[in-house]
């Protein structure tokens, strides 16, 4: 149902070398690539990740309460992908772990304070 979702930044050469580092580890690449709009996927037509400069020039924010999941196979890909993530600077919202459910997952904000997760449900 989701085409992609996008996360603002007010740097987008310095995020982009995030989620480059990041989203590479999952096999993604950058499918648009555009001065201020990067979207990352496994192709065209699928879902992929956005990143964004504001189209209304304003500086971007972080929404509270907005949250990006990103789906793995495993729980070791997802400590892993936790693990980059915090290598890479971003920052712990909660490690990995179960959450109940068979859900397991783990949650880190990245350079500009947008909140994410790696997760596996079984």
């Amino acid at each position: 149902m989701i085409g992609y979702v996008t996360v603002g930044t007010d740097q987008i050469a310095r995020a982009a070398k995030f989620y480059d580092a990041l989203l590479g580890e999952l096999g993604a690449k950058r499918i648009m690539d555009f001065d201020t709009f990067i979207v990352w996927g496994f192709g065209r037509g699928k879902t992929g990740f956005a990143l964004a400069n504001p189209f209304n020039k304003k500086p971007a924010t972080v929404g509270n309460g907005v949250m990006v999941g990103f789906a793995v196979d495993n729980n070791a890909k997802v400590d892993a992908m936790y693990g980059k993530a915090i290598e890479l600077g971003g920052t712990d919202e909660g490690p990995p772990g179960p959450r109940g459910d068979g859900f397991y997952g783990a949650y880190f904000r990245d350079l500009d304070g947008n909140k994410l997760n790696f997760h596996c449900m079984k």
